[in-house]
């Protein structure tokens, strides 16, 4: 009744553990190596720096328009300037904060 496996059987399950064990250690370099990476550094600063440059940008879009069509003592374009950039600031932190726990 109880038969012992033959030698052929542990053949392909000695492979895949092998396969296994080769994957999750690539997977592991490949996640030590981005941290390092001079390009993923470059790509970072430059998402941060367009995660402040387009909210500052369409404040001071938006803020020319409203200073266009409705004129007042306020300068809106100022005003929206320092809205949109503290906005984009304010992305920036959240996302490096996110991507730093990952």
């Amino acid at each position: 009744m109880n038969t012992a496996p033959d030698d052929n059987s542990s053949a392909p399950t000695n492979d895949m553990v092998a396969r296994v064990g080769s994957k999750a250690a690539r997977r592991i370099r490949a996640r030590e190596e981005r941290r390092h990476n001079l390009w993923f550094g470059l790509g970072m600063f430059g998402l941060v720096g367009w995660s402040v440059a387009i909210p500052t940008v369409a404040g001071i879009a938006l803020g020319l328009w409203i200073d266009r069509t409705w004129p007042s003592p306020i300068s809106w374009t100022l005003t929206l300037l320092f809205v949109g950039m503290m906005l984009g600031c304010l992305n920036a932190w959240r996302w490096l904060k996110r991507e730093g726990r990952s």
